[in-house]
């Protein structure tokens, strides 16, 4: 009886590349056959779960982390780019200690979120006020809101492949079946189970890094659309950097029609001391982040011009948008966050690009070497690793190269030699040195040259 095929693959090649992992992560496997019983899909953050179980990680110690069965990985994806000290940092955890004693949250401002608050706007351009929330999926959520409240109209624009956390709105067209999606140039909107036909009504979807598409789609939907939200450099899609004058292009076109812009810098904001923003000298209208600015502990935060963060206020009589949250803003998030920007200088920001493009140079230089089918993308601190020879430029393209089968192998076998990325998207942390970036040069070499 022949085997079954499974993402592309025999059962029988499928058991041989995670043999090795399943091996050495037996208590891992007891813990998540153990979930089953209480975690609805096992584990509560989809983007950690892999078949046939992740690793259960139990600590951190700089760039490595070492799971319940004693394995330890060089982490090359610090929890979804948040950590970008990488983890359990001194200065981090010595701030947390001292509040820990006097109090977690309270019913009340606090001087940090102040603190956090001034960092911020110093250093992103657009942020001339904050609020803080305990996720980006909020802060993209309430930024959304306020951009509605403040324009009066009702439709957000978003991008093909874009992805802004899982409130319904921005739970549109995010890795749609491009069958499903219609043309290219104007895609169709298409929605994730248990979005409504209303919420898919108030969303325009447009094709990133295609600017005379764009235009064409905002001058028809302007008078409804309140704003368009764009990752400088798109994430889930497959670490998809903005092409050369295509965020400065978005810029002219949506105050051209009287659409705000919003920024979505929850990864970005590493990628220089001002963001994403500051290096491609665009400025938005308002601005979204999360991750790094909480050290390692739940945030998120929007901002921008004062005219429109005026409708949170309350100063006068009741605001034009309710915004609250028990731990928005709460002390141990905010003072993490301190912690973090006061170790980060231009400098940090300089040196994980440069890091970031010896990895990226690294891996195209092995691909062609072995003659390895692949494509990488990313910049500053960031990469991923595509299975065509074809350029990945946005979502469609970076679909054509999507081969579940050599992304699993490839997967298991950082996994088996001491690398942890994430369905082979990574990015860097500052304790990272350039032996690091050798190591997984090595790994790569030695599976690239074996398939040749």
């Amino acid at each position: 009886m022949e085997d079954i095929e499974e993402n592309g693959m025999t059962k029988s090649q499928r058991d041989y590349v995670v043999e090795g992992y399943c091996q050495s992560t037996f208590r891992s496997r007891t813990y998540s056959e153990l979930a089953t019983n209480y975690i609805g899909g096992r584990t509560t953050r989809e983007l950690t779960f892999f078949n046939p179980y992740p690793p259960y990680i139990v600590r951190g110690e700089g760039f490595r982390i070492f799971d319940v069965d004693g394995n330890e990985r060089i982490d090359f994806f610090n929890n979804a780019s948040s950590l970008i000290l990488g983890h359990a940092h001194p200065a981090v955890v010595k701030a947390v200690q001292a509040q820990l004693v006097n109090g977690t949250a309270f019913h009340g401002p606090t001087p940090w979120e102040v603190e956090l608050a001034k960092r911020i706007c110093e250093r992103v351009r657009s942020m001339e006020r904050v609020r803080f929330t305990n996720s980006g999926t909020e802060a993209v959520m309430i930024a959304l809101r306020a951009a509605k409240a403040f324009t009066g109209k009702v439709k957000i624009g978003k991008f093909e492949g874009g992805y802004h956390g899982t409130c319904d709105h921005v739970c549109v067209s995010v890795h749609p079946d491009p069958h499903k999606a219609g043309s290219a140039e104007s895609p169709r909107p298409v929605a994730e189970p248990g979005i409504s036909e209303a919420v898919l009504r108030e969303v325009v979807v447009m094709p990133f890094n295609n600017s005379d598409a764009v235009e064409k789609i905002v001058k028809k939907e302007r008078d409804d659309l309140a704003c368009v939200i764009v990752e400088p450099m798109m994430g889930a899609a497959g670490i998809i950097p903005a092409k050369a004058g295509f965020l400065s292009d978005l810029r002219k076109i949506t105050l051209d029609n009287d659409v705000l812009l919003i920024f979505d810098e929850v990864q970005t904001l590493r990628h220089s001391w001002g963001g994403a923003q500051e290096l491609y000298n665009v400025t938005p209208d308002l601005t979204v982040l999360a991750k790094l600015i909480g050290g390692g502990f739940p945030v998120g935060a929007l901002g921008g011009r004062k005219d429109i963060m005026e409708v949170f206020d309350s100063i006068s009589g009741k605001a034009k948008i309710t915004h609250g949250g028990t731990f928005n803003g709460n002390p141990i998030s905010m003072i993490a966050g301190i912690a973090t920007l006061d170790q980060l200088s231009p400098r940090s920001y300089s040196r994980l690009s440069r890091l970031g493009e010896e990895i990226r140079r690294g891996v195209s230089d092995l691909c062609k070497q072995y003659g390895y089918k692949a494509r990488v993308t990313g910049e500053a601190s960031f990469m991923a690793i595509h299975f065509t020879d074809e350029e990945v430029w946005n979502y469609r393209s970076a679909a054509k190269g999507s081969n579940k089968a050599k992304q699993e192998k490839l997967f298991f076998h950082f996994l088996n030699h001491g690398i942890f990325p994430s369905k082979l998207r990574i990015n860097l942390s500052v304790p990272m040195r350039e032996t690091e970036i050798h190591e997984f040069l090595n790994v790569f070499e030695d599976y690239v040259k074996k398939q040749r």
